[in-house]
């Protein structure tokens, strides 16, 4: 009788499990000091674990945080709490940095927890897109019935204004006037509204992202950014983007010209823009069974004051703004269309530093699409510098306009 033999693998130990792990865990003893972490941590606290090891909890979080009394709760109780939305943010990781806390008892050594951190980041990111997609939605129903109930009795309003302009006196004169320029005011309004009610398919084709931004650039330094200086970090091995070219261009003036309006007067005013390679989440493209990353990264970054905190969840809807001429159409026009290409849009905002990020799917081809379900788009080949066959290979048959590493400044002079 044979008997088969399993074959041998090596031993995993915990350590190995716990540092594949995307969330960052923390071992906390009865002291409050750390006793052992996993690689995430490290990443998250931006301490290395022989460092974290001789640290207490207490230099890591913000005062008072929630943590400290969930991890004492812990040992109380001897039973395992969880808390939602915490902030973790410090000094020495600035910015809000939500988390999740799952805090439990360890059977050894006596009163040592264990904490895990799920950052709240990939979740916010799927309700900022679900929100802004939605909004846009209401936008387009209120647009279709502006432009039916509100536009054909505002010429007939214009027509008659003009009619008693005509016979009337000189200070009545003025009065029509004004209903004429009332009147193509508001139709000026709707025709923007109706923008978002286009649910044509997008043409689309393969887009050079570089010279895009570069066409936005020269269009701000001509015109409303003419003394703003301009950063830009640029990267030359990015594919192409598959998307509409005239609606990027919209997208990303809409954010340099938010950018510049923010800036104001200032003889400072700086404005950076800057494409990376990073990894995304990965979402459902609108119309498509195919899951894609988004790693393909776009931003746009001021100096200005910033954004009012209490704004930020709101940035993105219809009709709100802190410009006292703005309609407030703008930004939502950018996350309908960004949204509409199956990316993402979000906003961070410090004072002195607002960053308005684009993240969009990489472009695999037409076929590939049609055969890659749920594949990672990002595969093939790893080059030496970390960027697979596919990127370089796309990028090199756009010739000179995807531009070279460099990061460069440059100051828009007077037109003369």
């Amino acid at each position: 009788m044979s008997i088969e033999m399993q074959p041998s693998f090596p031993a995993i130990t915990a350590d190995a499990v716990l540092n594949a792990l995307p969330h960052p865990v923390i071992m906390i003893l009865a002291d409050g000091k750390i006793a052992d972490a996993n690689v995430a941590a490290e990443s998250f606290f931006e301490v290395s674990v022989p460092l974290l090891r001789r640290r207490f909890l207490r230099d890591l979080v913000p005062f008072g945080s929630p943590l400290l009394t969930l991890v004492d709760q812990v040992r109380a109780t001897a039973s395992a709490v969880n808390e939602y939305k915490v902030d973790l943010g410090t000094p020495r990781n600035p910015g809000d940095r939500l988390v999740d806390l799952h805090v439990a008892p360890m059977p050894e050594p006596l009163d040592a927890v264990v904490v895990m951190l799920q950052e709240r980041t990939i979740a916010d990111k799927m309700d900022r897109q679900l929100t802004h997609r939605g909004a846009a939605r209401s936008v387009s129903a209120m647009a279709a019935m502006l432009a039916h109930e509100i536009k054909n009795p505002l010429s007939g309003i214009r027509g008659a204004a003009q009619l008693l302009e005509q016979s009337a006196s000189d200070d009545d004169r003025t009065l029509t006037r004004l209903i004429c320029d009332e009147a193509d005011r508001i139709v000026k309004l709707v025709g923007r509204l109706e923008v978002f009610t286009d649910e044509r398919p997008i043409e689309r084709e393969p887009v050079n992202i570089h010279a895009v931004l570069e066409h936005v650039k020269r269009l701000a330094q001509s015109g409303f950014a003419r003394n703003i200086r301009f950063v830009e970090e640029y990267d030359p091995s990015l594919p192409p983007v598959y998307a509409n070219r005239d609606q990027l261009i919209q997208v990303f003036l809409n954010l340099v010209k938010n950018a510049t309006e923010s800036i104001g007067e200032s003889d400072s005013g700086e404005i950076q823009l800057t494409t990376a390679f990073r990894p995304g989440v990965r979402l459902s493209l609108p119309g498509s069974k195919m899951r894609v990353s988004l790693p393909m990264e776009f931003c746009v970054r001021d100096n200005g004051p910033g954004v009012p905190e209490e704004l930020l969840p709101h940035l993105f809807d219809p009709f709100v703004t802190t410009k006292p001429t703005g309609s407030g159409l703008g930004l939502a026009l950018v996350a309908k269309i960004v949204g509409d290409h199956g990316g993402i849009v979000e906003c961070e905002s410090q004072p002195r530093r607002t960053n308005f990020r684009v993240l969009f799917p990489v472009y695999v081809g037409e076929d590939t699409a049609d055969e890659t379900e749920d594949a990672p788009v990002t595969a093939g080949k790893k080059s030496s510098n970390g960027a697979s066959d596919q990127r370089s290979a796309a990028v090199s048959d756009l010739g000179d306009a995807s531009l070279q590493p460099r990061q460069r400044t440059m100051k828009g002079g007077r037109r003369k």
